[in-house]
């Protein structure tokens, strides 16, 4: 390595600070990650022939390597989910198989296995910090998990099958984002669009001008419909015609099932080779693999726990469903109910029950007005301010804001982007929380200086359409409220080991904690009221609307929580029972379970699995449970402030400060039923959540 620090021409060879985003192209994408590979793969050598087993000469240097590739790398992951285009498509596939192998020779290289392990046994091990220590076992599992002990022909095939499990992921992911992009309807007459709300038809109208019709207005047509989710719900919500609805929701429901994005092939082989990995592991199933990192003790725990949920929302499911019969027959409805009904009843009852539908409430949550409450809400629990720090950091398109989170004394403690509106031909759908930069005692010279955390908090809500801005749904309220939870947890840790910092060595069943933990606040009376503005008249969201959206909160909540089982049963059984090939297919399983776990079991084409890129496509693979065993944890936190009385200021800021210096504090630096029992005193129950969904006996 030469003296003299160079800037490198190309951008993703910086390696530190905020990805300079305006100057990154595809093309630089497999010249700078070749070159990076290249130099680390001789660090790597290196650091395994010098390794010596103590916190400053093993896990330091390692951690400085892996930064380096997760910076560059994870932008070019990055801006597949938000900037999407065949040549970056074409640059991520050249070079994912190159950084899964680099991945996999430093997590099986045997010189610094055993380093870690000699670290565990030396006299060092007892002054390092309950953080460190678990970093370093952490490092010992995730060596074990990666195949560390394979010699051989075990070896070589174990990596054969990371390299291939990749691309089948990223190729699942593509699939399902083309075939979402590949359908779309042009509607020209009034009556197609006969119940659809004028913030459908704005949308649908630009939706056909930006695809050519430059005519297109919001009164007129013609109304471009897509399967994105901001156009598909309304329709599935609104939409008086029966006729539509079932095309859309047949398109919906086979998407990615055929032709040349047919997911299936690719769901049987990844499901087979998650086997064959697991048995070369020495484990019996892919759950096993799983569960092995992840809060819950075993496979029989997770079904201990969805069986108590699903036979508490069972029946509740079943009524719900009867009482929608009753109501469309009673409106005049002959047919018999089928699923692209469901939710247009749901919809109708829950006007008549309560008086409102999700539409009215759209004017009083523009984004702007959200953003304000929420930050509100932060400062009052959790005691940050959130100020907008537009044009200090560069940003992929010109929607995306950015802003910094400032401690009680005003000193900058973290930063976020966020970027919130769908753009369905370049972001891929669904809303998540992304690592930009973890916080990190970054080695400067002879000063450790700080490295503050950086989140990426993405969304896919309805765009601002003509001269509105973004009016947000309930529902997109409680998505961004969810992933700015992620964030807060990811921005709000006090450790500085990067590798325990924020959701970092979080178990991935615990993780969901701080995110539903939020959205219970959506229902907080003095956090919604300060939340819903109407856009034009600034009046307060009515205190009638307050109370109809309380009682509308248990409003079909056990088919809501049956339809969570029913996923993670799915994705439990496919991931521990199943065999690929051996009479059953993966649908077979599907509508197996779904005896147990529906009211309205799936049509027989329903392709839902297809879709599913949590499990095929993402890191919910045996691990989609997550969910509810997340929520028990995040309904028994919401209580505490509950049962200090959310009335009390004073109560609950300081129930708040606790939840922020255990919770948001620890980051993975402790065991998850640890820090829980830090903030609760106990270890949680399922109480609250079956209370909070109107389930409790």
């Amino acid at each position: 390595m030469n003296a003299i620090a160079t800037t490198p021409e190309n951008p993703l060879l910086v390696g530190k600070g905020l990805p300079p985003f305006e100057v990154i192209q595809p093309e630089q994408v497999v010249p700078a990650i070749t070159q990076l590979l290249a130099e680390l793969d001789t660090q790597l050598t290196d650091l395994e022939a010098h390794a010596v087993p103590t916190w400053e000469g093993l896990v330091q240097p390692l951690e400085q390597l892996e930064e380096r590739i997760g910076w560059s790398w994870g932008i070019v992951a990055h801006l597949m989910g938000v900037k999407n285009s065949p040549e970056l498509r074409q640059a991520y596939e050249t070079m994912q198989p190159e950084v899964i192998k680099f991945w996999n020779r430093l997590s099986q290289s045997q010189p610094l296995y055993q380093a870690f392990k000699a670290l565990k046994q030396s006299a060092e091990w007892q002054t390092l910090s309950a953080s460190q220590q678990r970093i370093v076992e952490s490092a010992l599992r995730d060596a074990q998990l990666s195949g560390v002990g394979l010699e051989g022909e075990a070896k070589n095939r174990f990596n054969a099958i990371q390299l291939e499990l990749a691309e089948l992921s990223t190729r699942f992911s593509n699939h399902v984002l083309d075939a979402t992009k590949a359908f779309s309807l042009t509607l020209t007459q009034p009556e197609e669009i006969a119940g659809l709300p004028p913030s459908w038809t704005s949308l649908a109208a630009q939706s056909a001008r930006a695809a050519g019709d430059e005519t297109a207005t919001p009164e007129s047509g013609p109304w471009r419909l897509t399967l994105d989710f901001p156009s598909y719900l309304p329709i599935m919500q609104h939409s008086q015609r029966r006729d539509l609805r079932e095309k859309v929701y047949r398109a919906f429901i086979s998407r990615a099932s055929s032709g040349e994005l047919n997911n299936q092939p690719l769901i049987d082989r990844i499901l087979e080779l998650r086997l064959e990995e697991s048995k070369l592991l020495g484990y019996n199933s892919f759950a096993e693999v799983s569960l092995a990192a992840k809060m819950a003790p075993s496979v029989e725990a997770v079904e201990k726990l969805l069986e108590e949920l699903r036979s508490a929302s069972y029946e509740a499911a079943q009524k719900e469903l009867e009482e929608l019969r009753q109501f469309a027959i009673a409106k005049g409805e002959t047919a018999e109910l089928q699923p692209w009904d469901v939710t247009f009843w749901a919809e109708r009852l829950r006007e008549e029950k309560f008086a409102f539908n999700a539409e009215e409430l759209r004017p009083y949550f523009p984004l702007a007005q959200v953003l304000d409450g929420l930050f509100a809400l932060s400062h009052r629990i959790f005691g940050v301010t959130i100020i907008p720090a537009d044009g200090e950091a560069p940003v992929w398109h010109p929607d995306v804001r950015y802003f910094q989170v400032a401690d009680e004394q005003g000193e900058a403690i973290a930063h976020f982007y966020l970027d919130p509106y769908s753009r369905p031909a370049e972001k891929r759908g669904g809303a998540w929380m992304g690592d930009c930069m973890s916080r990190s005692k970054v080695l400067k010279g002879d000063s450790a200086s700080l490295r503050l955390p950086v989140a990426y908090l993405v969304c896919n809500q309805t765009p601002p359409v003509d001269d509105k801005p973004s009016l947000m749904t309930f529902g997109e309220v409680e998505t961004l409220f969810h992933e700015f939870g992620h964030g807060l947890h990811h921005m709000l840790t006090q450790v500085d080991d990067a590798k325990a910092a924020g959701t970092r060595n979080v178990e991935w069943d615990a993780v969901e904690l701080p995110s539903q933990f939020m959205e219970n606040w959506c229902y907080d009376r003095a956090t919604l009221l300060s939340l819903g503005k109407h856009y034009q008249t600034g009046e307060s969201l009515p205190e009638e609307y307050y109370q109809k959206l309380w009682a509308a909160r248990t409003f079909m909540s056990g088919s809501a929580t049956l339809r969570q089982i029913h996923f993670s049963w799915v994705d439990l059984e496919l991931h521990h029972r199943y065999r690929p090939g051996q009479g059953e297919t993966a649908a077979d399983v599907r509508q197996r379970i779904a005896q147990n776990t529906t009211v309205m079991p799936p049509l027989p084409e329903d392709a839902f699995l297809c879709a599913f890129g949590h499990i095929f496509a993402g890191g919910y693979a045996a691990g989609y449970y997550s969910y509810k065993w997340a929520e028990v944890l995040s309904a028994d936190a919401f209580a505490a402030f509950e049962e200090a009385g959310l009335e009390d200021e004073m109560a609950i800021a300081q129930v708040g400060r606790r939840y922020r210096n255990t919770v948001l504090a620890a980051g993975g630096s402790q065991h998850p039923m640890e820090v829980f029992k830090a903030f609760r005193g106990r270890e949680p129950n399922t109480a609250a959540l079956l209370r909070h969904n109107g389930l409790a006996a």
